[in-house]
């Protein structure tokens, strides 16, 4: 695929995103797609095989981001706490910089029978993306970093829980900025948790000798 091509092929993608991040997929035509993208419809045939196709495309190209920001942003060799922040720092970056790409992942996840393309596929690069996070659990669990009290999937699941939250939140609330002090909270309250502090022993008054 030559430059034009790749090039077109974007703008083609950019003008979809724009119009099925605003008025959603059902109510979205290829006319108003081609006219936004400035394009043929011969165009867009050529390099996908109808709307449907257009959602598929951006709906992987958002799971494929999400997974090159994890990682790069995980270090090899480095502790849990750190990876764990700077993979929250990179994706609210991310997702501060994407937020209707994002918004059409996460609301596939909900949509109701119509709102998006029957035989959606994108299970397989969820599961990947998460795998990756699993496989940081299991290391730092191996590497005696973490307690191995509770299953390693268990806690890919409660960490990846807490921070969809975040993520989400941000979408939904433009004036949220979570920064790298929120990324630090997050890690901290999730490997420390909420209990109380041990209890600190208190200090007895030496008795005097008679």
């Amino acid at each position: 695929m030559d430059k034009y091509d790749t090039d077109t092929r974007q703008l083609i993608l950019r003008a979809a995103l724009k119009r099925f991040a605003d008025a959603g997929y059902a109510a979205t035509s290829v006319q108003q797609i081609v006219d936004d993208a400035k394009v043929s419809k011969p165009a867009l045939y050529y390099h996908f095989a109808d709307k449907a196709g257009l959602f598929q495309a951006l709906v992987h190209e958002a799971h494929d981001q999400r997974y090159r920001v994890l990682s790069e942003a995980a270090a090899p060799g480095e502790p849990l706490p750190v990876q764990l922040e700077k993979i929250l720092v990179a994706l609210f970056g991310f997702f501060r910089e994407n937020r209707e790409l994002m918004r059409i992942a996460f609301a596939t996840m909900f949509a109701a029978p119509g709102e998006i393309p029957e035989h959606l596929n994108y299970e397989d690069k969820c599961e990947r993306n998460f795998e990756f996070i699993h496989s940081l659990f299991k290391r730092a669990q191996k590497n005696g970093e973490i307690s191995r009290h509770f299953d390693s999937q268990d806690m890919a699941f409660g960490f990846y829980g807490m921070a969809n939250f975040y993520l989400v939140g941000h979408l939904v609330c433009p004036d949220c900025n979570p920064d790298k002090a929120v990324a630090k909270k997050v890690v901290a309250l999730f490997l420390t948790g909420a209990g109380p502090e041990p209890a600190k022993k208190i200090k007895q008054p030496s008795g005097r000798k008679k």
